[in-house]
Parts: structure tokens; C-alpha cells; sequence
């Protein structure tokens, strides 16, 4: 595990911040400057990052991390945390989240309050006492030339995948709606695919509907589809859902909520260093957001991020 003492970053740097103001359908957005006041408690400047897209996002986070910043911290859900840390991954910098979007698994799994004027508190007073804990995160790489992703939650290859695959292609409706739709749809071509699964080089080929290999426990806005993973024990969970047809994914899905899924037969649960996932015609979601096609290889990375807690 990476050492962490707080001489070890730069703790005269302004502390920057990524805010997403359409986080949980924009909530939290005349909360911001109570957020930045509470932030600057820790008698550090503070420095609003600009941003319209979340390319420009993390675009900025680098940016910031390049020229000096002491610290980062990203108000929102797990999207704007995933543009984070994508910056300050495998860094001296330490990283804060303040759950402000519609999932904040991250910042629940790690330990953080659910209020957000509270979450800021925490994290000043971290910064006011220099203080930081190390956490793993995971590395996936795509295949050759397919560039790599850091993640803090849960990487989704399976069913929630491709039905995030489907909304995003969708041009009507919006919010809610649209997802619930792509459900619908996917649920009416259901079937299982062959996936490979090598784990720490031991390989696996199976018929599976649920793929998931989780740094952390949730995701999705509490669903703890990896229930028993540790962010600082340097494994991976991965849970396998076999041969579901979509009457038995549809009692097994809401047990998701409270982890109990993993007692049904048709679970398998697995703990590795590192995961190899090859199938065809997927594309994974990381903490929610985009990432790479399958295969990808994915490594968890013991004490890659400073947590400000």
C-alpha cells in the first residue's frame, strides 16, 4: 500500500473544486456558494474549476493538478467524481467528495456524510489537520492502443450496461423515462452472452446476464451489487448473474438493493488482483459513466488515492 503522510503533498496549493450544477437534476446548485464558504474554512484558497462538458471537466481537473493544486474536490454524483479522478488517480494530491448528484456511491462506500454541506466540513477539516487515508482504486486498460480509465466504484459489463448503452442513443424521452424504456427493451432481447473471465491468470468461460467487478460495494444509487468488496483490502469482486431468463432478473434484481442477490444459485462471486473480461458486442460503464469496450483488462491499484476524510 502507497504511504501516506501529510508532508507528502502540497499542502500550500489552492484547493480546486469541479462542480457539476446538473447533478441531482441541479438540487444543489444554490447551495455552491455555501459549499465553497464551507470548503475555505480550511484557510486554503479555493478555485472554482469552469467547465460545459465533462471532457472539459476533466480536462480541468488535469489542468489544475498540472499547476500546483494542493487538493481536489468534486461536487456532484459519481460522474463528476470519475472526471476527477482521472487527474489525481496514482497522485500525491488528495481528493474529497461531496455527494451532490442522483448516485453517490463513491462518497457512501468511502464514508462520507450523505448531507453535502456536511461532506464539505469533513473535508476542511481533513485539509485544516494535513490529514489523508490511502484507498485502492481500479485501472482498467482496453486492448491494444484502447487507452486506460480509473475508477472508484463499480465497473458494469453486463445487462446495466447495455441498457446504458441504449439510453445514451436514445434521442426521446428525457430523465427517468428514457432509462426505464431501454429497460423495457433490453429485457425483451434477453439473453445470456459468453463472456471469458481470467482472473489473477486463472480463466473462466461462462454464460452470464450480470457482470460486474466491483473497487467498491454500490452502484446506481445504492444497489450493492458487489456487497462484501473492500475500497482498501487491493482486490477486486467480481459478481457473475448466469443464466437469468427475465422473469427469475426481475425477482433477482430488487434484492440487489440490500446485496442479498449473491445467495441466489445463479451467482457466483470472485476476488482477484486483476480481471481480464472478453465478450463481444459490450460496452462497460465505470462509475456510471462511459468507459472502454470489452475486453479490457482491469488491476485494482492498493492506495492510489488520498482520501480527504
Amino acid at each position: 500500500m502507497l504511504a501516506v503522510t501529510a508532508a507528502d503533498h502540497r499542502s500550500t496549493g489552492p484547493v480546486a473544486v469541479l462542480a457539476n450544477p446538473t447533478a441531482g437534476q441541479g438540487r444543489h446548485r444554490e447551495l455552491l456558494p455555501r459549499l465553497l464558504a464551507r470548503l475555505a474554512d480550511a484557510g486554503r484558497p479555493v478555485r472554482l474549476l469552469t467547465a460545459g462538458t465533462p471532457g472539459e471537466a476533466e480536462a480541468a481537473c488535469h489542468a489544475a493538478v498540472a499547476a500546483g493544486a494542493g487538493a481536489l474536490v468534486a461536487v456532484g454524483g459519481d460522474g463528476t467524481v470519475h472526471r476527477a479522478l482521472q487527474a489525481v488517480a496514482g497522485t500525491t494530491v488528495p481528493f474529497g467528495p461531496v455527494p451532490a448528484g442522483t448516485g453517490n456511491d463513491f462518497a457512501a462506500d468511502t464514508g462520507f456524510p450523505t448531507d453535502a454541506l456536511a461532506a464539505a466540513g469533513v473535508i476542511a477539516e481533513a485539509l485544516r489537520a494535513g490529514r489523508d487515508h490511502p484507498v485502492d482504486l481500479a485501472r482498467m486498460t482496453g486492448a491494444a492502443g484502447g487507452g486506460h480509465r480509473w475508477y472508484g466504484a463499480v465497473l458494469a459489463a453486463g445487462f446495466d450496461a447495455v441498457v446504458n448503452e441504449r439510453a445514451n442513443r436514445m434521442r426521446w424521452p428525457r430523465g427517468r423515462l428514457r432509462y426505464d424504456l431501454a429497460i423495457l427493451a433490453e429485457l425483451a432481447r434477453l439473453r445470456p452472452r459468453r463472456y471469458t473471465l481470467r482472473l489473477d491468470g486463472v480463466a473462466h468461460t461462462l454464460e452470464a446476464v450480470l457482470v460486474a467487478v466491483g473497487n467498491g460495494a454500490s452502484y446506481g444509487g445504492g444497489m450493492r451489487i458487489c456487497p462484501d468488496a473492500d475500497l482498501t483490502d487491493g482486490l477486486l469482486d467480481v459478481v457473475v448473474g448466469g443464466r437469468f431468463d427475465r422473469r427469475t432478473l426481475l425477482r433477482v434484481k430488487p434484492r440487489i438493493h440490500t446485496g442479498t442477490h449473491v445467495t441466489h444459485p445463479l451467482v457466483r462471486r470472485y476476488r482477484a488482483r486483476t480481471v481480464e473480461l472478453v465478450a463481444e458486442g459490450i460496452t462497460t460503464y465505470a462509475d456510471g459513466e462511459r468507459a472502454l469496450p470489452l475486453p479490457v483488462r482491469i488491476s485494482a491499484v492498493p492506495g492510489a488515492l488520498r482520501l480527504l476524510r
